[in-house]
This record gives C-alpha cells, sequence and structure tokens, in this order.
C-alpha cells in the first residue's frame, strides 16, 4: 500500500511539474521568446508528452523565426499523427512545404484546405485565384548581398531623394563592439534594432554602402527599444518609423495579454539631426501598426496592422495625412487585397505602384513571405485590380520582404532570410545588368568559301566612329564581347589585296545573344571580265586580248587559280552550227590564254554552249527586232573560277 501511494505521489509530482514547465513555456511564447519556448517545449516532449498540441507548438516557434526547416519537422509529425488538425495549422504547414521546395505534398493538402468543412475565417479569407504569379525569372536581375549586412537582421533599405541610403539592423559591423551590452530580444536572440544612415555608391554591376553610422537623432534611440522600418518626405524633413510602444523613460507598455506592441512615430529634421518625436494618433497600445510609407503625393500614409476587425493576421491600411499633419480615419484596403494571413511591409512607387509582402496567397506562394505588386492604387480598389507574384529571385521559399524600387524595377532593395546570406535578414540590392551581347562571325573568302586567317575586323558604331578591332583566328573567326542591346553597328573586314567587306547589324534585346555577321573577302586584284565576238567569228578582236591579257595576269598572280571557258553565240543561224561556232570561240579563247604562257593545269575546261544561254530578249522569234548591240551581248566567253586559294606574294 505504501509503495502504491508512493506511485500516486511521484506521478502526481511529475504531472505537477510537466503541466508548470508547460505554463511557463507558454508564457515565454505569448512573449515571443520563441527560441526559449522551444526548449521548454522539447524539454516537455522528452518527458513522454508527444500530444499534437505540444508538437504543434514547437514547429510555430520555429515558423515564428522563419526557420522552415525545423518547424517541416514538427508539423510533419502532426501531420503524421492525424489529429486535432486545424485550418491554422494546415495554412502553416503548406507554406513551410512550399518554403522546402516541396510543391506536391503542398497542393495536396491545399486540396484539404479548401474543403475544410466548419466554418473558419482562414478558410473564408484565403485568396485562391485573385492573384498571378511570375514564373520566370528575369535573366538580367541581379542580386547584391549588401556590404552592410551582419550575422544579426538586417532589413528595410529605403533610399531617399538626395542618395541617401537607411536601414535597420540589430548591429552595424562598425557598432557590433560597442552593442555588447544592448538588451537582447527574446524572439529571435538578438540585439534590438537600430536605424542606420549611409552613402550608396553605384555603378552599372555593383551597388557599395559606404560611410554608414547610427542615424542623427537626439531622442529616437531613446523613444524605442526597437526602430524599423521607415519612410522619409522628399524634402527630407519628416520621418516616420516603426517602434516598440514605450513610455518616455523607456519602458515598455505591454496591452492586456502582455504584449508590446507597435507604433509608428513621426519625427522632424531640425538642426542636423532627427528629434520632435511623435506619436500618431493611428496607434494603440492594444494592437501594432508599423511599416509606414507614403504616396507619391505624400497625401496619404499606407502602413500595417493587426487591428480587430481586419481580415487576416494583419492587414494594409491607408490614412489621409491633413495640411497640418494630423491624421484622417484609417481604412483598411479591404479583401482585394488582404488575406487571412499576413500583409505587411508595403512600399509606394513613384508610379503608385503598391508593393507588399504576404504569406496569405497560398496557391501563388513559394513559401512564408512573398514580395507582390498590384495596381491597387491606381484603380482605386475596383474589381480590375490585379494582384502578382513578382516571381523567383525577387522570391524564395523563405522571407521576402521590404521591397524597394523608386525607377520602374530597374534597381532598388528587397531584404529576405534566405539561405547563403551573412545571416538572419539580410538586406539585398539589386539592378537589371546592362543588356550586352557578343558579335560573333567568320571570315570567308568570297571564291573559295573558304575561311581565312589574320584578317583585320573593325567595329564601328552607326556614325563610323571606331570602336574595337581584332584578328581572325585560325577557324577566320572573330569575335566582339560585350556590345549594347539594340544598337546599330558597322563590322568591316579587310585584308592586303582585298576588297573590303561591310556589314551592317543591329543588335537584339535578348540579354547575351550572340549576333552572327559572316563576312567574304574578294581579291581586288582578279578582274575578270567576259570577252565578246564579232558576228559569225571566232577570231579574237583587239578589246577582247585586252581582257585576255587581264585574264593571264591574274593566273599569273596566283598559279594555284583554275579557271572553266564558256562560250555562246547569239540565235541567229541554226542550233547545230551555233553549237559549232561557240565551241570554237572557246577554243580560240583558251588558245589565247596558253600562247602566254599559262599552264594547261589552270584551265579545267573550255566548252561551247551555242545559243541555250541567252542573256536578253533575243530569242528565235524575236532576234529580228534586236539590234546588233544586244546580239553581241549573247556573243561572248565567260570565265568561271572554280578553284582558289589566296595567300600573300
Amino acid at each position: 500500500m505504501k509503495n502504491f501511494t508512493l506511485l500516486i505521489f511521484v506521478t502526481l509530482c511529475s504531472f505537477m511539474l510537466h503541466a508548470q514547465r508547460n505554463r511557463v513555456a507558454d508564457k515565454l511564447y505569448r512573449n515571443f521568446a520563441y527560441l526559449e519556448a522551444a526548449k521548454m517545449y522539447i524539454e516537455a516532449l522528452e518527458k513522454q508528452d508527444s500530444s499534437a498540441y505540444l508538437l504543434t507548438r514547437i514547429g510555430d516557434c520555429y515558423y515564428k523565426n522563419s526557420d522552415s526547416k525545423q518547424a517541416l519537422k514538427w508539423y510533419s509529425l502532426v501531420a503524421k499523427k492525424g489529429q486535432d488538425i486545424t485550418p491554422k495549422f494546415m495554412f502553416k504547414y503548406i507554406q513551410t512545404l512550399r518554403s522546402v521546395g516541396n510543391n506536391k505534398l503542398a497542393d495536396e493538402w491545399l486540396v484539404r484546405f479548401k474543403n475544410y468543412t466548419p466554418t473558419d475565417s482562414l478558410i473564408l479569407n484565403s485568396k485562391f485565384s485573385n492573384v498571378t504569379t511570375n514564373l520566370e525569372a528575369k535573366p538580367q536581375l541581379k542580386l547584391i548581398n549588401l556590404n552592410t549586412n551582419t550575422s544579426f537582421a538586417d532589413f528595410g533599405g529605403f533610399e531617399d531623394e538626395s542618395g541617401n541610403f537607411y536601414f535597420s539592423s540589430s548591429a552595424s559591423k562598425e557598432e557590433m563592439s560597442k552593442n555588447k551590452k544592448d538588451k537582447i530580444y527574446k524572439w529571435n536572440e538578438e540585439p534590438y534594432l537600430k536605424i542606420y544612415q549611409a552613402k550608396v555608391k553605384k555603378t552599372d554591376d555593383s551597388v557599395e554602402i559606404e560611410n554608414f553610422e547610427p542615424i542623427a537623432a537626439d531622442s529616437i534611440n531613446s523613444v524605442s527599444n526597437h526602430q524599423g522600418t521607415l519612410t522619409i518626405t522628399k524634402d527630407g524633413k519628416t520621418l516616420y518609423f516603426t517602434g516598440n510602444n514605450v513610455k518616455k523613460n523607456d519602458k515598455a507598455v505591454y496591452d492586456k495579454k502582455g504584449t508590446n506592441n507597435l507604433k509608428i512615430y513621426r519625427a522632424s529634421f531640425i538642426d542636423g539631426q532627427w528629434g520632435n518625436i511623435k506619436d500618431l494618433s493611428i496607434n494603440d497600445k492594444n494592437y501594432s501598426t508599423g511599416h509606414p510609407t507614403l504616396s507619391p503625393d505624400e497625401k496619404s500614409l499606407y502602413f500595417v496592422s493587426d487591428k480587430a476587425g481586419g481580415y487576416g493576421q494583419s492587414d494594409l491600411y491607408v490614412v489621409a495625412i491633413n495640411e497640418d499633419g494630423t491624421l484622417g480615419e484609417a481604412k483598411n484596403l479591404g479583401p482585394k487585397i488582404n488575406t487571412s494571413g499576413r500583409e505587411m511591409f508595403p512600399f509606394v512607387a513613384k508610379d503608385s505602384t503598391l508593393y507588399f509582402s504576404s504569406d496569405g496567397y497560398i496557391e501563388n506562394s513559394y513559401g512564408l513571405l512573398d514580395i507582390y505588386k498590384t495596381d491597387a492604387i491606381k484603380k482605386g480598389l475596383s474589381n480590375l485590380v490585379t494582384i502578382e507574384n513578382m516571381g523567383p529571385v525577387f522570391n524564395s521559399g523563405y522571407d521576402d520582404f521590404a521591397f524597394f524600387t523608386n525607377d520602374g524595377e530597374k534597381t532598388g532593395y528587397l531584404s529576405s532570410n534566405r539561405e547563403n546570406g551573412q545571416g538572419s535578414d539580410d538586406i539585398y540590392a539589386f539592378l537589371i545588368e546592362k543588356c550586352q551581347q557578343s558579335i560573333v562571325g567568320i571570315v570567308y573568302d568570297v571564291l573559295t568559301n573558304e575561311p581565312v586567317k589574320g584578317v583585320k575586323v573593325l567595329l564601328k558604331d552607326k556614325d563610323g566612329i571606331d570602336l574595337e578591332n581584332t584578328l581572325t583566328n585560325q577557324d577566320g573567326m572573330y569575335m566582339f564581347e560585350d556590345q549594347d542591346c539594340e544598337t546599330n553597328f558597322i563590322v568591316t573586314a579587310s585584308k592586303l589585296r582585298h576588297e573590303s567587306s561591310v556589314k551592317n547589324l543591329f543588335t537584339t534585346n535578348i540579354p547575351n545573344d550572340k549576333i552572327n555577321a559572316d563576312l567574304y573577302l574578294k581579291p581586288n586584284d582578279i578582274n575578270i571580265n567576259p570577252i565578246y565576238f564579232d558576228y559569225d567569228k571566232w577570231n579574237i578582236r583587239p578589246d577582247a586580248a585586252l581582257e585576255l591579257d587581264k585574264v593571264v595576269a591574274v593566273l599569273k598572280n596566283y598559279p594555284k587559280m583554275i579557271i572553266k571557258i564558256e562560250s555562246h553565240t547569239d540565235s541567229r543561224g541554226d542550233d547545230a552550227y551555233n553549237l559549232a561556232l561557240s565551241d570554237r570561240r572557246a577554243k580560240s579563247t583558251r588558245d589565247y590564254i596558253f600562247s602566254k604562257g599559262i599552264s594547261e593545269k589552270q584551265i579545267e575546261s573550255a566548252i561551247g554552249y551555242g545559243e541555250s544561254q541567252l542573256v536578253n530578249r533575243c530569242i528565235n522569234g524575236f532576234r529580228n527586232k534586236c539590234s546588233d548591240a544586244e546580239h553581241e551581248e549573247n556573243r561572248r566567253s565567260l570565265f568561271i573560277i572554280v578553284n582558289f586559294e589566296t595567300f600573300d606574294k
């Protein structure tokens, strides 16, 4: 009996200790100390408590820190159990599956999510078909991990009208040693966020951040434990930024649930630094507001809030800024934009395109937070509003957020905790690399169609100004790399004792494309013209002898050249007579060339074709209408080059 009583006592103590451990873990979870909570939950798990609740909570701790691999490990155990499967669990499970690239299983769970029977706001407010996805990566897009990034959180890159760069960081590389004593934020066990400012140095293919230091402010650092995303007016005089809800003595203010919510603050630039910090009327201790961005006319402030009455975990809102600086009534952007998930980090570009991040478009997602854009501001939230996932490169299987651009997405910034970064969240600059192509070709000999080495090839612009030059290689090939797309060029090939070959071309708009421009050279001392005969004669006339002497000179200059002779008559006389007459003309032409010392090997053949190859209208039945000059055009010997090798003498 004593042993039985002792067993009950030990069991009760164990149960009470386990329950106490879970209560502590739950409190840590409610206070956003997710990593500490995860450790406590795992300890409870080791004590044989493997309930779906506990497994889900461990997964949630890692999900909240965007650690998809760890979250999936625990969510998969819940899915395998098949117990307590709620829409909220399915939503997060689908997101983690997409994040790690398991889209097949994610789609299977998506069907289950859609068909969930009980009425649930997650189902009702989820977006299944109102957003398109840009599935094609931009080949010209280049991402640059900024040199300011640290192993801690760095995000929210913003560039003002003067080219000043601002961002939020747990600790910059210069300040890390000074901040060792800073308080640690229990959510991610990193120092609290501060705002930094810097200068940006840009080239066609690089972005470098220089001279970064904490923002010049006399009181911002004392207003809030965290300073997050921000926006600055065009005149550089007003700053809106995200911070914790704190009292003047830097003590955190908590709501009834023990949550220290976020606020949007406004600061003024006075005497070279930011001060005169104001708490905005849209703030409340019972919910968070944050991630401010201004409309192009600076008459509206867009922001995020998790206040009651929204469509999801956090929604996008807009509020009018009155001329006296006061704010109007905040308005939710509505169900055309907001989902049951998280809409965060809005940014309005100069052209009024609204960019934001969301994890609520689970059909059109790469996992976790993705960057989207919409024309909602331009169209006034009408039914014609379009929403587009920005696609790969901009998005990954991790959190992608805090998008910024003001030149139509040619350059800008985004933040992400994707793999291969410096650690935690990193800021990436993006730029559309300059579209360039290669101009390539082979220089051929026009007579032999063989490639010619050592030919000088010159590249010119459309105005004929020299840009580059090169020589053809052993295979007659040349190349000009890194030439601008959609540009007119002139390519010229030249070689001693050859006629230059010129080609005009226009490059395309396809990056890294190769534009082919083959060129053909002709020796400029090869001038072989036909010779002509008198009517019914085959003797060589004096003018024909002059042309034949030129043929002889060419054959002597190029002893490897081989030609053939083709002779013809006009249409007068019968066919058989003309065939014999043309043969006599061919032989007399050949014999004249031989008489000048040309080798028989250089003349392949001398054949007459009679009147079978007339060059004009003077055919049988029409010949009486032709003049003698027209008939003479047909009384000719032609010289056809059949083999030729160019070489320098």
